[in-house]
Formats: C-alpha cells, sequence, structure tokens
C-alpha cells in the first residue's frame, strides 16, 4: 500500500516510476537468463524479464519518457537516430528481448544523466524506483551457473542494478527515491537480511542492536547491500484510526452495518491486529 502511495505520489510530481510488482518473479528460474561478462565479473541477464519491465515503464511513463531525448551514443545493436526519444528507446527494448537488457542498460544512462534544464529534452526528472519482496533477491536464487552451482540473486543483472541503486553505489543525480519491501507473506527465508533489517533499525531508533549468532553462517552478499540502508517499520492500525477506516467504508455505501465499539474490536482482532488490506476484506468484502 505504501509502495503503491509512493508510486502515485511520484508519478503526479513528475517522475519517472519503474516498479517491479513481485521480486520472486526474477529469482524462481522462471525465465530465460544468459552470462554477460562486465569489469566486475560475470553477471546474468534475463532477457524476457526485461523486455516485459521496459514494457511497463513504457506504459508508466508514456508521457514523461516522449518528451525526453538521448543525451549521448550508446554501443547497441541496431543504430538510432540522435533525436530518438528514451520512450522509442524502451519499446524497442520492450518488442525484442535480445535488444531488451542493452536498451534497459542505456535508459538508465540516459535517466541517471546529469540534468541539462537549460536544453529541450533534456531535462531529466527524479526517479522512483520500488520493488516488493525484497527478500527474495537476498539470497540465493534458483538459477545454476555453467557448473550447476547455485546463481546468487545479486548476481542477476537486474537484481544488482537495483542493489546498487538501494545502496547509493549508483547515484541518482537528479534526485529520487528507492523503495524495497518486505512483508510478512510469502516471505523467503533469509536471516542476514532479517539481522541486518533488525540491526538498522536499532541503530535508527536507539535500541540495542542484535548479535549475530556465531553459529549462523552469513550472506557476504547481503550484508554489503544492507550495511547503511535505512529501514522503517510499519505497523498495523490503532483501534482508533481502525475505527475510521471502517466509518469510512459504512459512510460510502461498502459495508451495511452500523459501526458499533464491538463491531471496531472484532475486524480489529481479524484484520491481525489493524494490517489494512485484511481490515478492508474482513469489511468490506464480508458484507459484498
Amino acid at each position: 500500500m505504501l509502495q503503491l502511495q509512493a508510486l502515485a505520489m511520484a508519478s503526479l510530481k513528475g517522475w519517472v516510476v519503474v516498479h517491479i510488482p513481485e521480486a520472486k518473479d526474477l529469482v524462481n528460474a522462471h525465465t530465460s537468463y544468459h552470462p554477460v561478462n562486465t569489469p566486475q565479473g560475470t553477471i546474468y541477464a534475463q532477457p524476457h524479464f526485461t523486455a516485459k519491465l521496459l514494457d511497463n515503464i513504457v506504459k508508466a511513463n508514456q508521457a514523461r519518457l516522449s518528451k525526453l531525448r538521448l543525451s549521448r551514443q550508446h554501443k547497441l545493436p541496431i543504430a538510432l537516430a540522435p533525436d530518438t526519444t528514451l520512450a522509442r528507446l524502451a519499446e524497442l527494448g520492450a518488442k525484442d528481448p535480445n535488444l531488451a537488457y542493452p536498451v534497459y542498460q542505456a535508459l538508465f544512462a540516459e535517466l541517471l544523466a546529469p540534468s541539462q534544464a537549460a536544453r529541450d529534452g533534456l531535462a531529466r526528472p527524479p526517479v522512483l524506483f520500488s520493488l516488493d519482496g525484497l527478500d527474495h533477491i537476498m539470497r540465493l536464487s534458483s538459477y545454476l551457473d555453467a557448473g550447476v552451482e547455485p546463481i546468487h540473486a545479486h548476481e542477476l543483472a537486474l537484481v544488482r542494478h537495483f542493489v546498487d541503486l538501494l545502496t547509493g553505489k549508483t547515484a541518482l543525480p537528479n534526485g529520487g527515491m528507492v523503495l524495497g519491501a518486505v512483508s510478512e507473506s510469502n516471505r523467503a527465508a533469509t536471516r542476514s537480511l532479517d539481522h541486518f533489517l533488525q540491526k538498522n533499525h536499532a541503530a535508527q531508533t536507539g535500541a540495542p542492536a542484535p548479535r549475530w549468532d556465531p553459529y549462523e553462517s552469513h550472506d557476504k552478499w547481503v550484508q554489503e547491500a544492507m550495511q547503511d540502508v535505512r529501514v522503517r517499520k510499519l505497523d498495523g492500525l490503532s483501534r482508533d484510526e481502525a475505527r475510521g477506516i471502517i466509518e469510512y467504508y459504512a459512510w460510502s455505501g461498502l459495508m451495511r452495518s452500523s459501526v458499533t465499539e464491538g463491531l471496531v474490536n472484532e475486524k480489529w482482532t481479524l484484520s491481525g491486529g489493524g494490517i489494512i488490506g485484511q481490515l478492508e476484506q474482513a469489511s468490506v468484502r464480508a458484507w459484498s
């Protein structure tokens, strides 16, 4: 819900928004992949997933990307006119998985280039990049390398790019935000991530830092990525907040029942202590 609100607000403010709604789809070996050699070592591109992501980026940002032009030359398998828009660039990658990853690289090279506001088509807006299910990319993936060994999620090109943005290794020169969400629903077992979420949250709130269990192995990829990431813990609604939401449902005609103290307590309890999605299900859908 918070990610949806952030995406909506960023879009209204003219930002470029990029969202991966289910990180599990990146790591469950259900899409094509191939190795790419880089100066930092081998990473793995996912052409069909990248093509779909580019398609979503175009659909969500058509109005903004169609006004932005290329500011530099890129090494791509196809020739581009100098006045090509970023919308057209992303469309080319969305239509051809073989072009998708190099086009994705070129697109973000353009979006993260310093803005040239004085020149038409070269002003760069802030970028919001969000991902739901952060826990799924903080562990080994289901993909295998040439030696039939599991590939870590951070060796996947799209994941590496998101993590570099999350940690600040890749800067956002024109401003923006990077969000990674972790929920308790369909959560992957990631002890290293859990430790650093608790550790970083404790550092922000002044609480005692948790100690690492010496009998547990730690994930060096996760340790490096989560070292300085800020954490925001979201709790359920209070009973008073839940009453306000339920009254809204009743006043708007979504729920056909009188709002009493007993009803609020019942729905708050059934929703797991005020989890907004469960509160809606217990209140609205029960009467639909």
